[in-house]
């Protein structure tokens, strides 16, 4: 039996990894407890780096149980978003470890435009750093071949991203002011911190009323956030939301949304509302 204690020293870069591929905890748990009991029972006398072993399992996993995702996917009903990765606490370990730009909201919906080979070759290359030989070992293709996925991945990544290097205090500075926007009833206000082109994404999986479409019109989009006090009594809690500041949005007591936001450091360029009950069942409030 292979030593326990290797992989969890690996652990959370292997869950970095299938959360990454697949967005969502418990099939990110999955993978990682299938990768596990495959550790324990190989015989990995021969192998140079436990690291590259653990990674290749992890990702040739995730990449077939998101092809059976997609699939399942192809009947969700409206807009389909990650289950959001929530601490409320900013200085928690987890919270520290998930903040990154490459796991918003934002940048997992875009990550959806690719197939899960191409996604896989984009993710180990562009986001954790690996050489072009050791992707290819990873996925059993040419280096060639992984070259070409991602940069035809990185393209298309690309083409619906604007990124913006913000500090995380100018990040909840500008959600604060949207808060209070918001609260005021003052489509206005709310609209002057909404970007021109900005888009609203929201995910109600068919259990709650969401838009199953984005929504590109500011104006429409101010509206609705200045007009949210017409359901109830709203309040909104900061929160790092897939590593970047995000707000949880409560009406009458209840946990409703958890929100991600893309900025360029002035104004609100995306918004991503997950209201899925389903994918806020795991959020400690």
């Amino acid at each position: 039996m292979n030593d326990p204690i290797v992989f969890a020293a690996h652990r959370a870069r292997l869950f970095a990894i299938a959360y990454r591929m697949l967005g969502v905890r418990a099939d990110a748990e999955d993978v990682l407890q299938d990768a596990w009991i495959r550790w324990q029972g190989a015989d990995t006398s021969g192998v140079q780096s436990a690291e590259a072993w653990l990674v290749t399992v992890v990702t040739r996993l995730s990449i077939d149980r998101l092809r059976a995702a997609i699939a399942e996917r192809e009947a969700y009903e409206g807009l389909w978003l990650p289950e959001p990765l929530v601490a409320v606490d900013q200085e928690t370990p987890e919270a520290q470890a998930e903040r990154a730009s490459d796991l918003s909201l934002a940048y997992m919906w875009l990550l959806q435009r690719l197939g899960p080979e191409e996604r896989a070759a984009f993710l180990l290359r562009q986001v954790f750093d690996y050489d072009y030989d050791e992707v290819a070992q990873q996925l059993g293709k040419s280096e060639a071949a992984c070259r070409q996925m991602v940069s035809r991945a990185g393209e298309r990544v690309q083409q619906g991203q604007s990124r913006f290097d913000i500090p995380a205090d100018t990040h909840r500075q500008l959600l604060q002011r949207f808060v209070d926007a918001s609260a005021s009833g003052d489509k206005a206000a709310v609209r002057a911190l909404l970007a021109h082109d900005l888009e609203l994404v929201g995910d109600g999986g068919g259990k709650v009323k969401s838009f199953g479409i984005v929504i590109t019109d500011p104006d429409k989009i101010a509206a609705l956030y200045a007009g949210m006090h017409k359901l109830g009594a709203i309040a909104y809690r900061a929160a790092m939301v897939n590593g970047e500041p995000g707000l949880l949005r409560f009406v009458d007591g209840q946990l409703e949304s958890a929100q991600g936001f893309a900025t360029d450091g002035q104004r609100i360029t995306g918004i991503y509302v997950v209201r899925n009950p389903d994918k806020l069942a795991h959020i400690y409030h």
